[in-house]
């Protein structure tokens, strides 16, 4: 019996030619995104499917040529806010091809950037359900409201331009609030994101009795990276955290299933503090009516105590004309309904004056000092930059106990 023997080369452009079928050319398929790479213009993955269990079940090599990727992937940002990334559900228009030394790929000429709006709107919607199944999707959003609210925990990444807008806006507030911030790092995209955020606010409830509220924020991105934000366990944890949560997370068109659970929600970090800033001037604004309607209704009472006192003077020749028991009965009647009127109208006062000095005490420089903060004098004047301290010059710190004396070191510009 004769062999028939071909070489590889030949092998495989039987193969290449068996592939160019027409029903393997322009099909729309649906896969997932792994190993998205660029190289040399080029952009290069691979296409997975997975099963019900999340076993691959399917894997081709894909690759968008540069003389399409320009339009692909800028009508698939137009469309979507991202740029096409690994660990994306997509729909793609494909053709089969076969390099005799590459093999089988998958070139891709169109894409559809609404089934991939459609995966993460579904995800999102799933994820809600699940937590309303459970009774926790509404916990964090049914906390009441602390009164004031100046004692943050950050949660963000160290060095994130959202988090120096945030600081910044805090900061350069215009009524002058003195907030109390404190940041727990965490990192805020891919997929170590969830469990890092979850950490963070692990160690915020640790402390929970030390602040008013937590705040996420994390400038906007692609939205395949707020996506990863989109997970049922980090979820789960804020809408069960014990303290109020307030997300600034993304730009205007961007949200995530935390703006769903979370007690209040923002478009962006500067947003999250123009929030807070406008929060505490209502409260501060509140005071200062309850200030006045305290001086004004205190006035009201004694000018109403002193009318009462000249009615009860005009009576006293009357009844000293009356029947001996008589007066003594009317007197009588006087002396016990005036403790009692006096004793109703100063309890009154006095509960208005206990909210009025609980307030101030929260916002009273004395009460921030308490919580660690210092004044620091130069010659008797507050200085809020250090630049502003010559070197060798003696810095006076007020603390919430006492005053110390510290010099600012010529050499390397440390206090000691």
């Amino acid at each position: 019996m004769q062999l028939t023997v071909i070489t590889l080369a030949e092998f495989n452009r039987r193969i290449g030619a068996a592939i160019a079928a027409p029903d393997l050319r322009g099909v729309w398929v649906t896969a997932e995104t792994v190993d998205v790479r660029t190289a040399g213009g080029h952009m290069y993955m691979e296409l997975i499917e997975k099963d019900a269990a999340g076993a691959t079940v399917a894997r081709l090599g894909a690759s968008i040529w540069a003389s399409s990727l320009a339009r692909l992937d800028g009508m698939f940002y137009a469309a979507t806010g991202s740029r096409i990334a690994t660990g994306m559900k997509v729909m793609v228009r494909v053709s089969a091809t076969f390099h005799a030394v590459y093999g089988l790929r998958a070139v891709i000429n169109d894409i559809n950037p609404d089934y991939t709006l459609g995966d993460l709107l579904r995800r999102r919607r799933e994820i809600l359900a699940r937590l309303a199944a459970e009774g926790v999707v509404n916990m964090n959003r049914s906390l009441p409201a602390p009164r004031p609210l100046l004692r943050v925990a950050v949660v963000s990444a160290r060095g994130a331009a959202g988090l120096g807008d945030f600081l910044h806006q805090l900061a350069a507030n215009a009524p002058r609030l003195r907030f109390g911030v404190r940041l727990f790092e965490a990192v805020m995209q891919g997929d170590r994101a969830p469990r890092s955020i979850i950490d963070a606010l692990e160690r915020v409830a640790a402390d929970a009795d030390a602040f008013d509220a937590v705040v996420i924020i994390r400038g906007g991105g692609a939205t395949s990276d707020l996506a990863t934000l989109d997970d049922y366990d980090l979820a789960a944890n804020v809408a069960q955290f014990p303290l109020p949560v307030i997300v600034g997370v993304g730009h205007e068109r961007d949200s995530t299933v935390l703006d769903a659970v979370a007690w209040h929600s923002v478009k962006t970090p500067t947003a999250a503090a123009e929030w807070l800033i406008a929060r505490g001037s209502a409260e501060l604004d509140l005071l200062r009516r309850l200030a006045a309607d305290t001086v004004m209704l205190s006035s009201q009472h004694v000018a109403a105590g002193m009318r009462r006192l000249d009615y009860i003077a005009g009576q006293m020749p009357q009844m000293a004309l009356g029947h001996p028991q008589r007066r003594r009965a009317r007197l009588d009647a006087l002396a016990e309904q005036l403790p009692g009127l006096v004793a109703a109208s100063l309890q009154r006062r006095s509960q208005r004056l206990e909210a009025l000095g609980e307030m101030l005490e929260a916002l009273s420089p004395e009460a921030t000092m308490r919580r660690g903060y210092s004044v620091l004098r130069v010659d008797g004047h507050a200085v809020t930059d250090a630049a502003a301290i010559p070197p060798g010059a003696l810095v006076e710190a007020t603390l919430a106990r006492g005053t110390a004396v510290l010099r600012r070191d010529i050499t390397d510009n440390n206090m000691n």
